[in-house]
This record gives structure tokens, sequence and C-alpha cells, in this order.
């Protein structure tokens, strides 16, 4: 067997975004079939998405403590098993619990434990591993998720094309595969933890302590919303709000969202070492806010649908843009800096569709939501322009 490295281990991160891409978008392509197959209404749907990051939140929340002693390996090992497993209940359990929403929730709250795991070990492994330009290796790795994203949607669409949306069960187990795959890679590939790089890392009452470590905190809650918003119902605000087919509403919605992520995040690897990344992100939320106004306001579906596509390439940059941040603002802030990072953004993902399902009332027209939620990227544009005026005033004096 040839000799794994480094890159090898960088190979099986990306795939774990995979993963954690599938884990987070394959449910929300089934929300109507889900509604129509076993009567499950568009709050308790909601439920789901607030069951999955309200789990990966409590991960991110004790992964600073339980991670370093159980150890790196088999933490993400387990994270993998947990991702595969979940999505074969997914496919198995509502047809077994005397009500199909429970099936689902148990399958739901085991996959969030594994993308929960994947998003607070995969970015230390990955920042720990060697590389002349972390920055690029970090967001090359964000843009795996989004590719990983379309692939689940295109695949997707394309297997129900085939086979029909009633086999949606058999597309899960197919699905788990890839988890459960990458589960045994890592049993193999070299894995470095950041202590063992030799950086001396601020503990977690430390980083409270900073206060510009509340100010990443607002950014990740915010980038999470802005994404989340719009990503986790795409799929449903086009096929019931917009009128169009599943398959057009799949691949122009959310699929187009998570193409355009792609490239951004892929852009921000090749050139996001050369600017003020505080502008580009801030530049990119009031992008943002226009392509939430697109999809709100729009007087046709084509425009609302390419809404969709504007928001998915101006919040592709926040998530990774906001950990290079942190990383430069707060070079030491190791592990736990990371898994506070995560369980801001967690928080986020719950928030940001949870106003989105609030405001609209439980209508399947959910401009009014998805208009409120243009107020996630402007809270981060205001704050970075802050920022920037106030590094900028103190430089100047």
């Amino acid at each position: 067997m040839p000799k794994l490295t480094f890159k090898h281990t960088k190979a099986a991160c990306y795939a774990g975004y995979v993963s954690q891409a599938i884990v987070n978008n394959l449910a929300p392509l089934l929300f109507i079939t889900f509604g129509r197959e076993y009567g499950i209404g568009l709050g308790r749907i909601a439920a789901l998405i607030s069951i999955n990051f309200t789990i990966q939140i409590l991960v991110d929340m004790l992964a600073a403590v339980f991670v370093d002693r159980i150890g790196w390996r088999v933490c993400v090992v387990a994270a993998h098993l947990f991702s595969g497993l979940g999505l074969v209940g997914m496919s198995i359990l509502p047809d077994l619990t005397p009500d199909p929403f429970v099936g689902l929730a148990i399958a739901c709250g085991t996959y969030a434990l594994g993308g929960g795991l994947i998003e607070v070990i995969i970015s230390p492994i990955v920042e720990a591993c060697p590389s002349d330009n972390k920055a690029a290796a970090m967001a090359l790795m964000h843009s795996s998720y989004c590719w990983g994203q379309a692939g689940v949607i295109a695949l997707s669409t394309l297997w129900f094309f085939i086979f029909g949306v009633d086999s949606w069960r058999t597309l899960a187990l197919v699905w788990a595969l890839i988890p459960l795959a990458d589960a045994a890679f890592f049993c193999f590939v070299p894995i470095r933890t950041l202590a063992e790089e030799g950086r001396s890392t601020v503990n977690i009452g430390g980083l409270f302590k900073i206060g510009r470590f509340w100010v990443l905190l607002l950014l990740m809650t915010c980038a999470g919303a802005s994404e989340l918003a719009m990503s986790q119902w795409a799929s449903a605000f086009a096929e019931a709000g917009l009128g169009v087919t599943k398959a057009v509403g799949d691949l122009a919605g959310p699929c187009a969202f998570a193409i355009f992520m792609g490239i951004s995040r892929t852009l921000f690897a090749a050139f996001g070492s050369r600017l003020e990344l505080r502008s580009v992100i801030a530049t990119s939320s009031l992008i943002c806010v226009c392509g939430y106004a697109l999809s709100a306001f729009a007087p046709n579906p084509a425009i609302s649908l390419a809404g969709c596509g504007i928001i998915g390439f101006s919040v592709g940059v926040m998530w990774p843009g906001t950990y290079s941040v942190a990383s430069r603002i707060i070079p030491g802030g190791g592990a736990s800096m990371f898994s506070m990072l995560a369980l801001a953004g967690d928080l986020g993902c719950i928030f940001g569709p949870g106003v989105v399902s609030v405001v609209s009332g439980g209508s399947a027209d959910m401009s009014s939501g998805l208009a409120v939620a243009g107020l996630f990227p402007l809270i981060i544009a205001a704050a970075l322009f802050t920022m920037v005026a106030i590094d900028k005033k103190k430089k100047d004096s």
C-alpha cells in the first residue's frame, strides 16, 4: 500500500465537507415530498432543520472538551459513521415508527452528530496540515462543501427524473456510502493537531476577553443565517411558492445557489490572500442584501431564482472569510476558536431558516420571510465597515 501523505489528509477533509453537504442538503430536497407522503406540515418540517443544527450546536459546545481526550482520529471517524448511519436511518426509520416524523427526527439527530463533529474537527485538521497558503487550503475545503451541495442536488434531480421521487429511500442509502467510505479513509491518513504544529493557543476564557472575538461571533452567526435562510428553503420556495416544477426548482434554485457559492469560494482560494478580506466580505454582504430583495420582490419566478444564485455567490466568502479574518486577528485562537466560531455559525443556521418560516407564517409563499432574511448580511456589512473604519482611524492617528 503506498504511503499516505498530508495531501491525502486534505483530500479526506474535502470529502468530509462533501459528506456534510449531503446530510445538510438531501432532506431539504424532500421537504415537499415528506409533507405529501407523511402529512407533515411546514411547521414540523422546520423543526427538522432546528433539530439538525441544535444538535450540531451542542456538539460545537462540547467538542473543545472531549476531542483532545478521545482523540482526533477517533472523533473524525465517528463523525462520518454518524453521518452515514443517519442517512440510512432517513431511508428506513419513518416507515418503522408509528409517527413518521419521529423516524425522520431520529435520523436527523444521528447525522447531525456527524455534521457537527465534521464542522468542528475538519477545519483545525486542515489548518494543521503543512501548507504555504493555509487560507487558500481552508477556502478550497469550504468550496468542496458547495460542489458537494451542487452534486447532491443535480444528481438527486437526475435520479428522481430516471427513477421517480418515490425512490428517495434508495437514494438516501446511495448517498450514505460517501461518509461511510470516508470514515474508512480517515483510519489511515496522517493527522496532525495544531498543538503538534507548535502553536501556542488561547483558551476559551481568554478568547472571550478579546473584544473583536465577539464581533467575529456576530459575523459567523449572520453568515450562517444568510446562507441557510436561502439554501434550506430554496427548493420548497421554488416548487410551492414560485409554482415551477420540482426539477426546474431544484436546479435553478438550490443547485444554482451551490454552484455560485462554489465559484465564489474557489475564487477566494485563488485571490483571497491578496485582498483586504473585511472589505471583500462587507461588499459581498451588500450584494447578498440585493439578492434577497430580488428573490422576495421580483415580479416573476425567473428573476426570483436569479436572486437565489446571487445570494449563493455573495455568501460564499462569508464563512471561510471570517475564519481567515479570525486567524489573522487572533493567530493563537486554535481549536477552541474554531469550535466557538462553528457554534456561532450553527446558531445562525438555525436562526436564519427559522426566521423565514416564522415570518412567512407557514405560507408556501416565503417572500416576506426572505425579505427579512436580508437583514443578516446587512448586519455583517455594517459590522465590518465599522471595524475597517476604526482601524483606519487608529492608523492615521
